[in-house]
């Protein structure tokens, strides 16, 4: 009964905030992290580079973003005269949270000559700093882009950075962050699922703690892993799509568990870590979408100095994507 009325709740919510968007003439974002019925209720659920790209081309006034901070900023520097909204201004990043521009300043005085690459989990003002901005699924043609004799200052997630000087054979100065999440997705945890789950592909994002181990150790010829696929959050999503493979260990954050079930119900997708849930996606319900339409809350806009500079940024990222 209990189920029951919370469903029926849901129902009204849905069509209110259906109703909203139409009359707003809105447009609902959702990363693949978020809750599954936000999920549910979004007009695209993507990555950080599908979510630009469709706010780059997106024909409504209003852009609700279901995501964290950063991705609302880059949302709204992408396309200024649109509204963008996020349903929860707590929806932060612990791995943005790791540098901020003043840090980055003093750290490009160090290599006055240096490229910066910039992860796109950052603030409008580190991106205003930065030479490229970046995203999982296309860091390494990033960095391949940029002349071998040029320096790199990479930011801030080391494992991603460690990740891509193994595939680029690039040596890059790379910012110590990370991600709270990814990073307790260490080799011991995985060991075990793997063992525990021999007959199952093994879908990794380059954020987490155990990447660089792995392709060490694959390299070389001492780890036998022959089902493992680094990839971007929709890089995951694309290949459970395209795998003849039946079953998956997933190592990301578990959010992306539902859309994979959800659009291979055939197949069987299982976390890597169950706790490996990030905080901040979890900020936003049904209930803020709602309110975020009806009262057309919060609004993020980046300052016009900081996001004409940050612009060039993220419109080599999308260039490249």
């Amino acid at each position: 009964m209990q189920a029951s009325l919370q469903s029926d709740a849901n129902k009204g919510l849905v069509a209110e905030i259906l109703r909203l968007k139409s009359e707003r003439n809105a447009v609902i974002l959702a990363h693949n992290y978020q809750v599954p019925e936000v999920q549910d209720i979004a007009d695209l659920v993507g990555d950080s580079l599908g979510l630009s790209q469709a706010a780059a081309r997106t024909p409504a006034d209003v852009i609700v973003f279901c995501g964290v901070h950063f991705m609302a900023e880059t949302a709204s520097i992408i396309s200024p005269q649109k509204t963008v909204l996020l349903p929860d201004l707590g929806a932060g990043c612990s791995l943005a949270a790791t540098i901020d521009a003043d840090k980055l300043r003093a750290w490009k005085k160090e290599h006055p000559k240096a490229v910066v690459v910039s992860y796109v989990n950052t603030t409008a003002e580190v991106k205003a700093e930065s030479d490229y901005a970046c995203t999982s699924g296309n860091a390494v043609k990033v960095v391949s882009s940029i002349p071998r004799d040029r320096e790199i200052l990479f930011l801030p997630d080391m494992f991603l950075g460690a990740y891509v000087m193994e595939k680029t054979g690039r040596k890059m100065e790379v910012w110590p962050g990370e991600c709270h999440v990814h990073a307790g997705i260490t080799p011991d945890v995985i060991n075990r699922k793997l063992a525990e789950n021999r007959d199952a592909e093994f879908l990794v994002h380059p954020e987490c703690g155990c990447v660089t181990q792995f392709l060490y150790f694959s390299e070389k010829g001492d780890f036998d892993l022959p089902l493992t696929q680094v990839y971007s959050t929709e890089g995951m999503v694309r290949h459970a799509r395209q795998s003849q493979a039946d079953k998956f260990l997933v190592a990301t954050e578990t959010g992306i568990l539902h859309r994979m079930r959800k659009e291979n119900p055939g197949k069987t997708f299982l976390p890597v870590k169950e706790d490996a849930v990030c905080q901040y996606m979890k900020t936003i319900t049904l209930e803020k979408v709602y309110r975020s339409l009806r009262d057309m809350v919060y609004e993020v806009r980046v300052p016009g100095p900081i996001a004409d500079k940050a612009r060039l940024s993220i419109e080599r990222m999308l260039e490249l994507a």
